[in-house]
């Protein structure tokens, strides 16, 4: 079985820009095989480099007597709010995998949060999801819809943690 040429569209359709692929020949000192390229090209997705939020993320505060773990320092962010005690934030993204399995790939998003909040020491008391769709007129997009938020609530009801959606739909639906 052969794998395919590497062409700068196939590249594209990895979605890694020419200057990735770039680096990913000068990582390796060569041309990648078909299958180093779906590991780049995984990798450095949003999902797991946050490569189109991480310039967003980066905008936040990180350092403060309040802030007790900054974003990225460990599992989640820690702020002190006063009394002795502690909030958690943790945000995480699924986009590629809801895209193609909305209830597994929001259910585990939510289990990232959930997983990343217990680690640091703290416990889930809601979660708050912020999720954009197109035009629910669009069956497409009405099934990614109801799977996503299926699997959002599946997995949270599971440990008993309430959701609060924000839901925006184009063309002004919600």
């Amino acid at each position: 079985m052969s794998e395919p040429a590497i062409t700068p569209e196939l590249v594209k359709k990895h979605n890694l820009t020419p200057d990735e692929y770039a680096r990913a020949v000068d990582i390796l000192g060569r041309e990648p095989s078909y299958t180093e390229l779906g590991i780049f090209s995984v990798m450095w997705s949003e999902h797991c480099s946050y490569k189109n939020t991480r310039p967003v993320l980066k905008g936040f505060p990180t350092k403060s007597p309040k802030i007790l773990v900054g974003a990225g320092e460990e599992n989640a962010g820690v702020i002190d709010i006063g009394d002795g005690m502690a909030i958690a934030f943790k945000i995480e993204s699924h986009n590629h995998p809801s895209a193609v399995e909305p209830f597994q790939g929001a259910a585990t998003g939510v289990g990232g949060i959930i997983r990343d909040i217990f680690t640091m020491g703290a416990r889930p008391i809601c979660g708050l999801n912020s999720l954009r769709f197109g035009n629910l007129e669009s069956p497409e997009v009405r099934r990614l819809f109801s799977g996503v938020v299926e699997g959002i609530a599946h997995y949270g009801n599971c440990f008993g943690i309430p959701r609060a959606d924000r839901t925006w739909c184009g063309e002004g639906h919600r």
